[in-house]
């Protein structure tokens, strides 16, 4: 396969630039093809399990009622949609690598998808979900843009990332844990190209105010930002406004 360029996929080594565009799409469906077999073991080790606590921090923070039915974008193998279900809610994955959706370990309703096209009619979900995924988009207004098309008025957005701390200490601390430690969890249990990587996307990431922007920019207001364990990880929550 190759891109529109002609160039074939690959995750960039760290001595290449990061990519963008259509390049950017196919190298990540393609990473995380070849790393789904051992994503959520990768996840647990190197967060300590503290994901599963900002999982479960993000769906509370949707705020929404047993039944409401809610798009988990970037869903890969289905940890934010276990949860979604175990809270009497209804979850509908979408990702762009099918590798990530195959090797669920347990069965839900989700479509391969890119977040610029969710195969969804406008104003018809009730909420939508995102884990550590926003650095992974080749055009993450648009796709912002999207989730605000689906969701009808009142609906809630709740999307967990990666974060800097503010604390000097800790940022430094944390830099050379997510930079350097990470990737030799990955090359052990994993891929090492990937997630030499996966520190390296945090660069695709807008600084705080601007993300904040694109979010209302997208639709939707009561947009807020949580900081989770000490600012390592990050919260955003919205309310879709009125249409």
């Amino acid at each position: 396969m190759r891109t529109a360029e002609g160039r074939t996929p690959h995750i960039p080594r760290p001595d290449e630039p990061l990519p963008t565009g259509e390049e950017k799409t196919a190298s990540v469906r393609m990473m995380f093809d070849v790393i789904a077999p051992r994503y959520d073991l990768v996840n647990r080790v190197m967060t300590f399990r503290m994901d599963v606590g900002w999982r479960r921090r993000t769906i509370r923070e949707l705020r929404l009622a047993g039944g409401s039915t809610v798009v988990d974008l970037a869903s890969g193998t289905g940890d934010l949609a276990r949860d979604l279900s175990d809270r009497g809610m209804v979850p509908i994955g979408a990702d762009i690598s099918f590798g990530m959706l195959a090797a669920a370990s347990a069965p839900f309703p989700r479509v391969q998808s890119d977040g610029l096209a969710l195969p969804f009619p406008e104003a018809c979900l009730d909420g939508a979900t995102c884990g550590f995924a926003l650095r992974n988009f080749t055009d993450l207004s648009a796709t912002l843009g999207e989730l605000g098309r689906v969701l009808r008025a009142g609906g809630r957005l709740a999307v967990v990332e990666v974060a800097e701390p503010p604390n000097r200490i800790m940022r430094f601390g944390h830099s050379v844990y997510f930079g350097k430690i990470v990737p030799l969890i990955g090359r052990a249990l994993s891929d090492g190209d990937a997630y030499a990587y996966l520190p390296r996307s945090v660069a695709y990431l807008p600084d705080p105010e601007d993300l904040l922007a694109m979010v209302r920019d997208a639709g939707f207001d009561e947009v807020e930002r949580t900081l989770l364990s000490g600012g390592i990880a990050q919260l955003i929550t919205a309310t879709r406004a009125p249409r």
